[in-house]
């Protein structure tokens, strides 16, 4: 049975925390690839700019091109509306078919609103784990893991907390670098960094 890590984002710019992250889960679980799923139209998002979706795609494939292992999945740029993840896994398993097992990676930071995505019960039902990554700043907590449990029944059940070499690089941090001129280099490939040079992107933009 293929086991595929999925990795989900904007991407806005990509970094190498978001590739550590994902080699270090691939090891980990033994997964036959991981595969980058950037966004087309973010919900949780919707009223922050970001650079263009064809950009932000042409990084990532900048990006995981060394890796034989990575690839990028296309289905939620081509998909109008709205990148719910219950209706892009829904979808994955019907290009892929059911005889897939499928690992969706989150930060320990997004785990809190975990509970409060558009079907997060379905989402569990599609999902062999949750992948929870730590970042830096936040503990295992066993009080706080029930607590999410009491939100949302069979958590705990599909979670798989993994440790990661912890680097404090952000895409917010990075695109506010950007645009007070400051260097980016070795947070980012040097590729991307070269990218987002040739197409003058985050220059104008700084964040409050």
């Amino acid at each position: 049975m293929r086991s595929i890590g999925l990795m989900g984002g904007t991407f806005d710019p990509i970094h190498h925390a978001h590739l550590i992250v994902a080699e270090e889960v691939r090891y980990a679980l033994n997964l036959t690839e991981m595969v980058f799923i950037p966004a087309g139209e973010p919900p949780h998002k919707a009223k922050r700019t970001t650079a263009p979706v064809q950009d932000r795609l042409a990084m990532v494939e900048l990006a995981v091109a060394s890796n034989p292992h990575f690839s990028i999945s296309r289905i939620e740029i081509d998909r109008p509306g709205p990148s719910y993840l219950v209706d892009t896994l829904r979808l994955l398993k019907e290009q892929w078919g059911q005889d897939v097992e499928l690992c969706f990676v989150i930060g320990w930071d997004s785990l809190e609103d975990f509970p409060t995505w558009y079907k997060p019960a379905e989402i569990l039902e599609q999902l062999n784990r949750l992948v929870v990554v730590h970042r830096p700043g936040y503990e295992d907590n066993e009080a706080y893991n029930q607590q999410l449990e009491a939100r949302l029944p069979g958590l705990l059940q599909k979670m798989c907390l993994i440790e990661v070499p912890q680097l404090d690089i952000s895409s917010t941090e990075l695109r506010r670098r950007i645009a007070e001129d400051r260097p980016i280099k070795y947070q980012t490939p040097e590729a991307v960094e070269a990218y987002i040079q040739a197409h003058n992107l985050y220059r104008y933009h700084i964040e409050g």
